[in-house]
């Protein structure tokens, strides 16, 4: 069986990478202990090989179906969700006292990392309900809170967010779904939603739909946005379903990938109205979505990684055990064939692999942590400093992971050869599972508009000079060990690039918007590799820190393994941010000048 993950790596980022053990300090996290942490873990482990990759393939052939009204999924699914639900990782954020695991985010991320990957189809169905149980503690009513969030919290219901439509996709600014009042203080909701994930299946009892609309007469563009929750069927006041609310599936949308995840075109208020409930304030709706989004983004990168991850574990597996040729300094045609791990292309390409998934799934566990941070810090500047700081990776954490997972289950692929192209081996669907995660929650260029046009310039830059200020202490911790020093120096021209770059751009953004905005997705690239270089050199630094206790032959395997990996990030991936920042500087206007009619 391939592993989905590796315990070894797991241990080392969480606990010599990231001092995860300090949050035992804090008061939230008093009652749990690494062993409780590896406990959960374990659990999870033991969910996502039973209950998840199961039938992973299964659900890749047998998409779910709409017989009439009701969509239909493989029973399977249902069993999956349960287990989900019962090992009450639904309640992982909430306190104990509301019933939860009162789990790190760091922690649960984790949990979810094994769920994506033994099956990140079926896992889209708590990964996006949980997402919703934070949104209405945040933001719903006290009798919002009382009416949903035990549904939710025990399994009994699921949540979708409802944000596109046939007509907008990241413009949502221009939603068309509208909301009238009622005489009782509920809205009435018409329109229709696209591409609408989990939202319509066999599995629950129930679905909680939070929905983006524009009550009559609301201000043009995003200050006109509510947010509503919307059942599929009212809600009594014991929780039971009630009346069939007015929303309809009018069909079912056929994907390349996470095929067991329904995607729904919705219909909202083909008789009287979809009944929703309004969700804070009139008009806020967006700024109350952004906190759901923003989690998503980040989970959209743990699930990538994840993938990552699992495709690398498969490749490594394959070129380990698969006989291939002889290494070129052999003649020999009677001599026994070599594993392919032998020769050097194969190994180029698992190393890439390793870079990709294991410096993905850190970067989103570093992001997990600065979370963290931002609410149970003890001390005001250091939730300051870690606000910022996520604030401004953010749109990095969601498209890195989902950009180079690509890129390196595309590897897997090449490394099986032939057995890579056929279903039977699983790397073909990983690929075509993965190739969402550059799309969904904001494609590429969005968030690279987000991280130019917005991140690094909030208050004055001041996120951007944290993250610098951040890596060059690890910098400094690397000039003092001969197995980083020369990490540190590669890591150090690349933060004067990035810095310099910047400056260029938000100066040619200054004199032409559309001009400086261009070549945007290049800045989001080129921010990347430098995030990922440093937190590689975080790796490497605790790698480091690893051998120079002289541990046994297994552990020395798997620090030199770290070491060998940061070497060849920052010395074949992090170098082509030079062409990159040449690009950016000069705004070289190429595409840009590229004409309609000439294509």
């Amino acid at each position: 069986m391939i592993p989905l993950l590796n315990e070894r790596d797991i241990a080392f980022q969480l606990y010599e990478a990231l001092n995860t053990e300090e949050l035992l300090q804090r008061p939230a996290y008093a009652d749990h202990s690494r062993e409780v942490f590896d406990a959960t873990l374990a659990t999870a482990k033991a969910v996502a090989e039973k209950y998840f990759a199961d039938h992973n393939a299964k659900g890749d052939a047998n998409e779910p179906t709409l017989d009439g009204d009701t969509v239909r999924l493989i029973p399977e699914t249902r069993a999956a969700w349960e287990a989900f639900a019962q090992a009450g990782f639904l309640a992982a954020h909430e306190t104990v006292e509301e019933g939860g695991a009162q789990l790190p985010e760091v922690i649960f991320r984790l949990v979810m990392a094994y769920i994506n990957a033994a099956n990140v189809s079926t896992a889209a169905y708590p990964f996006i309900t949980i997402g919703v149980i934070n949104l209405l503690r945040a933001f719903g009513s006290a009798e919002q809170k009382a009416r949903y969030l035990p549904l939710l919290m025990s399994g009994r219901a699921n949540g979708t967010m409802a944000l596109t439509e046939p007509g907008q996709g990241s413009a949502l600014g221009d939603i068309q779904v509208s909301a009238e009042p009622a005489a009782d203080g509920s809205y009435r909701l018409s329109g229709q939603k696209m591409f609408i994930s989990c939202a319509d299946h066999n599995i629950t009892d129930n679905i909680i739909h939070m929905v983006l609309a524009k009550i009559r007469g609301a201000p043009a563009g995003v200050k006109g946005i509510s947010l509503f929750i919307v059942p599929k069927y009212l809600v009594g006041e014991d929780g039971t379903p009630g009346v069939r609310n007015d929303v309809t599936v009018a069909g079912l949308n056929h994907k390349m990938g996470y095929r067991n995840t329904t995607n729904t075109v919705l219909n909202f208020g083909e008789r009287d109205g979809a009944t929703g409930y309004l969700v804070g304030e009139a008009h806020q709706g967006l700024g109350y979505m952004f906190q759901m989004m923003n989690e998503a983004r980040i989970g959209i990168g743990l699930g990538a990684a994840a993938l990552a991850y699992q495709g690398y574990n498969l490749a490594l597996d394959y070129a380990r055990n698969r006989p291939q040729g002889r290494l070129p300094s052999c003649s020999d045609p009677n001599s026994p064939q070599v594993m392919l791990v032998e020769h050097a292309d194969v190994r180029r390409m698992l190393l890439a692999q390793k870079a990709y998934a294991e410096g993905g799934l850190f970067m989103c566990l570093y992001a997990s942590s600065l979370f963290e941070d931002q609410h149970t810090a003890p001390d005001a500047e250091r939730r300051e400093q870690a606000a910022l700081l996520l604030d401004l990776i953010t749109p990095i954490v969601k498209s890195w992971p989902s950009r180079y997972g690509c890129i390196g289950n595309d590897h897997a692929i090449q490394i099986l050869g032939g057995a890579g192209y056929m279903r039977e081996y699983g790397a073909e669907q990983l690929y075509r599972d993965q190739r969402l995660n550059p799309i969904h929650e904001g494609a590429e260029a969005i968030h690279g508009i987000d991280l130019l046009g917005r991140k690094v310039r909030m208050r004055g830059g001041a996120g951007h000079r944290a993250l610098l200020a951040a890596a060059r202490i690890d910098i400094a911790a690397a000039a003092a060990s001969a197995e980083t020093a020369g990490f540190g120096e590669a890591l150090e021209e690349a933060l004067q690039i990035l810095d310099t770059t910047t400056t260029a751009v938000l100066e040619k953004i200054a004199e032409d918007v559309d001009l400086g905005m261009a070549n945007a997705t290049q800045y989001l690239d080129l921010y990347g590799r430098v995030l990922a270089a440093w937190l590689w050199l975080k790796q490497a630094l605790a790698a480091a820190a690893g051998l120079a206790r002289d541990p046994h032959p297994e552990d020395r395997n798997f620090y030199r393994g770290k070491l060998q990996t940061a070497r060849y990030y920052l010395e074949w991936e992090l170098p082509q941010i030079h062409w990159q920042a040449e690009v950016l500087r000069t705004a070289n206007p190429a595409p840009f000048e590229m004409r309609d009619a000439w294509f």
